[in-house]
């Protein structure tokens, strides 16, 4: 029953700052509230099957070559590290890799089509009709990278706790299912949650440290891992509420910028 509750509570709260970076992709690409839970349904359903593609990876990894933990813990305090020598940063879509990638080699109309993520639309050269991609796709494909860049973070976490996979991966999916439910309101607030990410960074490393020290035969008790997890995360999250009080709640869609697609 621990490890489930610390790998659910470590993985919702990496994913947490992950529905940050969601909200800036809807608010960069322009995508109306009324069309966002299309893109984070069928992200869900993306969830599920990449994180059971990852999760059965790392987990036949670490049974058969135990040293892994070392290297997953060794990652883990290379990303926090780096988390929190970056933590002043904001997320520029615009030279995401993914985002210039898809402008490159994709047709991409630059106005949405309703709830599709393809439509036709003629082109200037040929006079023909081409399928193309709609913001809302763009949105979809940015959005399913994002989950599977963020789950390499987050899956060697959850083995920090535990190996077994039945529990890293309903903990995963369930964590996930929870923060998808409650996206609307955290992205609405997510000015105030300011030094969140500092906490994810001290976390990080100290689960990275916990997990690499598993092969040595030094274990750190699940209910202290558990304690001290959720000590971390609840005072970064106290302290960012007391630093903003008084601020008023403001979305990353607030102020969305259309045309950021026109060619």
């Amino acid at each position: 029953g621990l490890e489930f509750y610390s790998g659910y509570l470590i993985e919702q709260s990496l994913a947490m700052d992950n529905m940050f970076v969601i909200a800036t992709i809807f608010g960069f690409l322009a995508i109306p509230r009324l069309y966002q839970h299309r893109v984070l349904f069928w992200g869900i359903l993306g969830v599920i099957v990449f994180r059971a593609i990852l999760i059965g990876l790392g987990a036949a990894l670490v049974h058969s070559f135990s040293w892994v933990l070392v290297l997953f813990g060794g990652f883990l305090i290379f990303t926090g590290v780096r988390m929190f020598s970056h933590k002043d940063e904001q997320a520029d879509i615009e030279a995401n890799p993914i985002f210039m990638f898809l402008r490159k080699h994709f047709r991409i109309s630059p106005n949405l089509d309703g709830r599709r993520f393809l439509t036709r639309m003629m082109d200037s050269k040929t006079g023909k009709l081409v399928t193309v991609l709609t913001p809302l796709g763009v949105a979809l494909i940015m959005v399913e990278t994002v989950d599977l860049i963020f789950a390499v973070d987050s899956v060697p976490a959850v083995f920090a706790v535990t190996q077994d996979t039945f529990i890293v991966y309903t903990s995963n999916i369930f964590a996930i299912l929870g923060l998808r439910a409650l996206y609307f309101a955290l992205a609405a607030a997510m000015n105030r949650f300011r030094y969140l990410q500092i906490s994810l960074a001290i976390v990080l490393v100290l689960i990275g440290l916990k997990v690499a020290l598993v092969p040595f035969g030094v274990k750190i008790d699940t209910l202290l891992s558990l304690l001290v997890t959720l000590g971390v995360l609840a005072g970064g999250v106290l302290y960012s509420l007391w630093k903003t009080r008084g601020e008023r709640d403001i979305s990353a869609a607030e102020h969305p910028e259309q045309g950021r697609l026109e060619p």
